[in-house]
């Protein structure tokens, strides 16, 4: 659920065209409206702001303040039987924005909880900016990809050559 917190937020405010196929690869199928996409892409915003968070305790705050609006009691459900058992804390009933914010602050939450550290960040490549998960050890990541790391090693090397 993190990891699609992480791919769906970038989508939705970066290759909204993707949003569909980003939600199949989550095993999500339902269709996304219009008036949904812009639902959807206010949450983004809000949880781009978690990953860009400058230490936990604004993490936790910003998290908090999804639940307050977003959550509700957590629920098991294997959607009728096809899916497994898993928790969900929004309303049986809930649209897309309700399901993707409570949903990622869930999954976030149980990533800075149990690490005590952010659970990710935003990639620090300047043409980049997306949000990933940080989830080994050792030190902090500052890049979204081994691409994006490689890119800019490149150009500090050739910025100190001069070229």
């Amino acid at each position: 659920m993190a990891a699609r917190a992480a791919d769906l937020s970038w989508a939705l405010l970066r290759e909204p065209e993707r949003v569909p196929e980003i939600l199949r690869r989550y095993g999500e199928a339902d269709p996304v409206s219009v008036a949904d996409l812009a639902a959807l892409r206010q949450v983004a915003e809000r949880i781009v702001e978690v990953f860009a968070a400058p230490g936990v305790p604004e993490a936790a705050r910003l998290l908090n303040g999804l639940f307050a609006e977003h959550a509700r009691p957590p629920r098991l459900t294997d959607h009728d039987g096809s899916a497994a058992w898993h928790l969900h804390v929004d309303t049986p009933s809930a649209g897309w924005a309700q399901w993707f914010a409570s949903a990622s602050a869930m999954a976030l939450a149980v990533l800075l909880a149990d690490l005590q550290r952010l659970p990710g960040g935003l990639c620090s490549a300047r043409s980049c900016g997306r949000p990933y998960l940080d989830l080994g050890g050792g030190s902090a990541r500052r890049y979204c990809s081994s691409r994006c790391a490689t890119r800019e090693r490149v150009a500090a090397h050739r910025a100190a050559r001069g070229g």
